[in-house]
């Protein structure tokens, strides 16, 4: 983890979202600073994957703001709001890639759609964004089908970094994987953020995600966000849910093992 930068790239405010009389958020404030990995957790059915989905807009929120880049996208044109969607790069939790489409093709449509390349210019680039996330050249001409687990999620993320994003929304990116493959995909997004320098909300309830790459995690509550700090103030606030899940068997032995590894003292 680094030192991020204190500004905001994002900035939510009264936001409320709802399906017909079905209210999922309510006066949700939350701020992403640019530069840091911030972690979203909460319990089943507390609008995780809606928040997700509600500032890269895919969903409209019926009332409040987002502020993405200072600008407020729900008052924005749409052509406006487009080029600054544009810089969002997202992966879904299943991955979402299209089955007829092999690897190099599912990177290169982007980079055809939105940046009108070429597509030998867009597969070009496609072979440089599925290198940069571990998958063997080779991987380019396989269909979904013929990939693991492990290599679905490496190769979304691919396409997710094709328009080289500024913002990185990862919905459970290591969900359904083993804790080895697990490890390394964390792994992998640290060390792309560090490299290239963007700002990365995942979406997880994977405490070793969460222990080994998270800079603050914001908890979904109560429809809204009830704390939104550094693990070590998170893991303290005074909650029944967030100390069930940070002081459960599985937060303890997550939280002891970082410690373990970074030679931390252990909380009170």
């Amino acid at each position: 983890m680094q030192a991020t930068d204190t500004r905001n790239i994002i900035e939510l405010r009264g936001l409320r979202t709802q399906f017909g009389s079905h209210v999922v958020h309510d006066q949700l404030d939350l701020d992403v600073r640019q530069g840091e990995i911030l972690g979203v957790v909460g319990g089943s059915g507390s609008g995780k994957s809606v928040l997700l989905r509600t500032i890269v807009g895919l969903n409209r929120a019926a009332a409040g703001s987002v502020r993405v880049f200072g600008k407020d996208l729900l008052a924005l044109p749409e052509a406006e709001r487009r080029l600054e969607e544009r810089r969002f790069g997202v992966l879904f939790q299943k991955g979402a890639l299209f089955s007829s489409m092999t690897v190099t093709e599912n990177v290169a449509m982007p980079l055809i759609e939105h940046a009108g390349l070429s597509r030998a210019e867009a597969e070009r680039i496609a072979a440089v964004k599925i290198a940069l996330t571990g998958l063997p050249a080779k991987a380019g001409n396989d269909y979904p089908s013929d990939l693991s687990g492990g290599m679905i999620k490496r190769a979304a993320l691919a396409r997710a970094l094709a328009l080289d994003p500024d913002m990185l929304f990862l919905d459970e990116p290591t969900a359904g994987l083993d804790p080895i493959g697990a490890a390394a995909f964390d792994q992998l997004i640290l060390t792309l953020r560090d490299a290239l320098g963007f700002t990365v909300l995942l979406i997880t309830h994977d405490l070793d995600t969460l222990y080994t790459i998270t800079d603050r995690v914001a908890v979904l509550s109560q429809k809204r966000v009830i704390i939104n700090d550094t693990l070590q103030r998170v893991e303290q606030f005074d909650d029944p849910w967030v100390q069930a899940y940070f002081h459960g068997p599985r937060g303890r032995a997550a939280a002891a093992a970082i410690r373990s590894a970074t030679h931390l003292p252990e909380t009170s």
